[in-house]
Protein backbone atom coordinates (compact mmCIF):
# COMPACT_ATOMS: atom_id res chain seq x y z
CA UNK A 1 0.00 0.00 0.00
CA UNK A 2 1.09 3.59 -0.40
CA UNK A 3 0.28 5.51 2.76
CA UNK A 4 -1.99 8.27 1.58
CA UNK A 5 -0.87 11.83 1.03
CA UNK A 6 -3.42 12.88 3.66
CA UNK A 7 -1.70 10.81 6.33
CA UNK A 8 2.08 11.12 5.95
CA UNK A 9 4.11 8.92 8.25
CA UNK A 10 7.11 9.97 10.28
CA UNK A 11 8.50 6.44 10.23
CA UNK A 12 8.05 3.84 7.56
CA UNK A 13 8.14 0.18 8.56
CA UNK A 14 11.51 -1.37 7.71
CA UNK A 15 11.20 -4.45 5.52
CA UNK A 16 14.84 -5.40 6.15
CA UNK A 17 15.48 -4.04 9.65
CA UNK A 18 18.92 -5.68 9.78
CA UNK A 19 20.16 -3.93 6.63
CA UNK A 20 22.39 -0.95 7.38
CA UNK A 21 21.35 2.21 5.58
CA UNK A 22 24.16 4.33 4.08
CA UNK A 23 25.55 7.27 6.09
CA UNK A 24 24.37 9.70 3.38
CA UNK A 25 22.35 9.75 0.21
CA UNK A 26 24.02 10.65 -3.05
CA UNK A 27 22.73 13.77 -4.75
CA UNK A 28 24.28 14.45 -8.17
CA UNK A 29 25.73 17.91 -8.55
CA UNK A 30 26.41 18.41 -4.83
CA UNK A 31 29.39 17.83 -2.58
CA UNK A 32 28.32 14.28 -1.70
CA UNK A 33 30.89 11.79 -3.06
CA UNK A 34 29.70 9.38 -5.71
CA UNK A 35 28.92 6.18 -3.78
CA UNK A 36 30.72 3.82 -6.16
CA UNK A 37 33.29 5.83 -8.14
CA UNK A 38 34.70 8.07 -5.41
CA UNK A 39 37.11 6.51 -2.86
CA UNK A 40 35.08 8.12 -0.03
CA UNK A 41 31.79 6.80 -1.46
CA UNK A 42 29.61 4.76 0.88
CA UNK A 43 29.68 1.79 -1.50
CA UNK A 44 33.16 2.20 -2.98
CA UNK A 45 34.90 -1.12 -3.48
CA UNK A 46 31.78 -3.19 -2.84
CA UNK A 47 30.88 -5.53 -5.58
CA UNK A 48 27.15 -5.83 -5.98
CA UNK A 49 26.10 -9.24 -7.19
CA UNK A 50 23.78 -9.29 -10.13
CA UNK A 51 20.40 -10.21 -8.69
CA UNK A 52 18.39 -13.12 -9.98
CA UNK A 53 15.37 -12.08 -12.03
CA UNK A 54 12.53 -11.08 -9.72
CA UNK A 55 9.31 -13.07 -9.71
CA UNK A 56 6.13 -11.08 -9.00
CA UNK A 57 4.69 -13.83 -6.80
CA UNK A 58 7.93 -14.05 -4.76
CA UNK A 59 8.52 -10.31 -4.20
CA UNK A 60 8.62 -10.76 -0.41
CA UNK A 61 11.64 -13.07 -0.76
CA UNK A 62 13.65 -10.63 -2.89
CA UNK A 63 16.11 -8.79 -0.64
CA UNK A 64 17.03 -6.27 -3.37
CA UNK A 65 13.38 -5.30 -3.81
CA UNK A 66 12.76 -5.00 -0.06
CA UNK A 67 15.98 -3.01 0.41
CA UNK A 68 14.98 -0.65 -2.41
CA UNK A 69 11.65 0.02 -0.68
CA UNK A 70 13.45 0.73 2.62
CA UNK A 71 15.88 3.06 0.86
CA UNK A 72 13.07 4.90 -0.91
CA UNK A 73 10.99 5.27 2.24
CA UNK A 74 13.92 6.75 4.14
CA UNK A 75 14.93 9.31 1.51
CA UNK A 76 17.76 7.43 -0.23
CA UNK A 77 16.39 8.03 -3.72
CA UNK A 78 19.61 7.54 -5.69
CA UNK A 79 20.34 4.30 -3.84
CA UNK A 80 16.78 2.95 -4.30
CA UNK A 81 17.00 3.89 -7.98
CA UNK A 82 20.19 1.82 -8.26
CA UNK A 83 18.63 -1.24 -6.54
CA UNK A 84 15.49 -1.16 -8.67
CA UNK A 85 17.54 -0.58 -11.82
CA UNK A 86 19.67 -3.66 -11.02
CA UNK A 87 16.47 -5.72 -10.75
CA UNK A 88 15.12 -4.14 -13.94
CA UNK A 89 18.28 -5.08 -15.85
CA UNK A 90 17.97 -8.70 -14.67
CA UNK A 91 14.38 -8.88 -15.93
CA UNK A 92 13.16 -9.75 -19.40
CA UNK A 93 12.73 -6.26 -20.93
CA UNK A 94 9.38 -7.24 -22.46
CA UNK A 95 7.91 -8.50 -19.17
CA UNK A 96 5.37 -6.80 -16.95
CA UNK A 97 7.81 -6.98 -14.03
CA UNK A 98 10.39 -5.01 -16.05
CA UNK A 99 7.84 -2.29 -16.77
CA UNK A 100 6.76 -2.23 -13.10
CA UNK A 101 10.38 -1.88 -11.96
CA UNK A 102 10.90 0.86 -14.55
CA UNK A 103 8.02 2.75 -12.91
CA UNK A 104 9.73 2.46 -9.52
CA UNK A 105 13.03 3.60 -11.08
CA UNK A 106 11.24 6.67 -12.46
CA UNK A 107 9.58 7.39 -9.10
CA UNK A 108 13.01 7.27 -7.43
CA UNK A 109 14.37 9.51 -10.18
CA UNK A 110 11.65 12.04 -9.30
CA UNK A 111 12.94 11.99 -5.70
CA UNK A 112 16.48 12.61 -6.95
CA UNK A 113 15.21 15.54 -9.03
CA UNK A 114 13.55 17.05 -5.93
CA UNK A 115 16.92 16.98 -4.20
CA UNK A 116 18.57 18.51 -7.29
CA UNK A 117 15.94 21.28 -7.27
CA UNK A 118 14.85 20.34 -10.79
CA UNK A 119 11.08 20.75 -10.61
CA UNK A 120 10.75 20.08 -14.35
CA UNK A 121 12.63 16.79 -13.81
CA UNK A 122 10.39 15.89 -10.86
CA UNK A 123 7.26 16.44 -12.91
CA UNK A 124 8.59 14.57 -15.94
CA UNK A 125 9.74 11.48 -14.00
CA UNK A 126 6.73 11.36 -11.67
CA UNK A 127 4.24 11.70 -14.53
CA UNK A 128 6.07 9.00 -16.48
CA UNK A 129 6.01 6.70 -13.42
CA UNK A 130 2.24 7.20 -13.09
CA UNK A 131 1.74 6.23 -16.73
CA UNK A 132 3.86 3.10 -16.29
CA UNK A 133 1.87 2.02 -13.21
CA UNK A 134 -1.40 2.54 -15.15
CA UNK A 135 -0.06 0.37 -17.99
CA UNK A 136 1.06 -2.36 -15.57
CA UNK A 137 -2.39 -2.35 -13.93
CA UNK A 138 -4.10 -2.67 -17.30
CA UNK A 139 -1.81 -5.42 -18.53
CA UNK A 140 -1.67 -7.46 -15.32
CA UNK A 141 -5.38 -7.17 -14.62
CA UNK A 142 -4.62 -6.71 -10.91
CA UNK A 143 -4.47 -3.70 -8.65
CA UNK A 144 -1.81 -5.24 -6.41
CA UNK A 145 1.47 -6.12 -8.07
CA UNK A 146 4.56 -7.22 -6.14
CA UNK A 147 2.71 -6.28 -2.98
CA UNK A 148 2.10 -2.66 -4.02
CA UNK A 149 -1.30 -1.25 -4.93
CA UNK A 150 -0.96 0.17 -8.45
CA UNK A 151 -3.82 2.68 -8.12
CA UNK A 152 -2.07 4.12 -5.03
CA UNK A 153 1.24 4.26 -6.89
CA UNK A 154 -0.46 6.09 -9.78
CA UNK A 155 -2.05 8.57 -7.38
CA UNK A 156 1.22 9.06 -5.49
CA UNK A 157 3.19 9.62 -8.71
CA UNK A 158 0.61 12.04 -10.08
CA UNK A 159 0.53 13.91 -6.76
CA UNK A 160 4.35 14.01 -6.60
CA UNK A 161 4.36 15.79 -9.96
CA UNK A 162 2.19 18.59 -8.54
CA UNK A 163 3.68 19.26 -5.09
CA UNK A 164 5.85 22.19 -4.03
CA UNK A 165 9.14 21.08 -2.44
CA UNK A 166 11.47 22.48 0.21
CA UNK A 167 14.61 24.03 -1.20
CA UNK A 168 16.70 24.23 1.97
CA UNK A 169 17.65 20.57 2.34
CA UNK A 170 21.24 19.82 3.37
CA UNK A 171 23.13 17.81 0.70
CA UNK A 172 23.59 14.20 1.70
CA UNK A 173 20.95 14.11 4.43
CA UNK A 174 18.45 11.39 3.63
CA UNK A 175 15.12 13.17 3.79
CA UNK A 176 11.84 11.75 2.59
CA UNK A 177 10.53 14.41 0.22
CA UNK A 178 7.27 12.74 -0.75
CA UNK A 179 4.25 12.67 1.58
CA UNK A 180 3.82 8.91 1.19
CA UNK A 181 5.68 5.70 1.88
CA UNK A 182 5.61 2.40 0.03
CA UNK A 183 4.11 -0.37 2.13
CA UNK A 184 3.60 -3.75 0.48
CA UNK A 185 0.39 -5.65 1.16
CA UNK A 186 0.64 -7.90 3.06
CA UNK A 187 3.83 -6.95 4.84
CA UNK A 188 6.24 -9.88 4.41
CA UNK A 189 7.19 -10.04 8.09
CA UNK A 190 3.62 -10.12 9.44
Amino acid sequence: MVSEVLAPRDEAPRLLPGAILPPYTYIPGTTTPHPIRHPDGHSHGRKGRTPAPMKPEAWAENRNFLLAIDLFNYGYYWESHEEWERLWRAANPESIIARFLKGLVKLSAAGIKVRELSIHGVRRHAASAGEVFADVAAESGNDIYCGLRLTHLQFAADRAAQLPYKKDLKPGDPVRVFPFVLEPEPLPFV
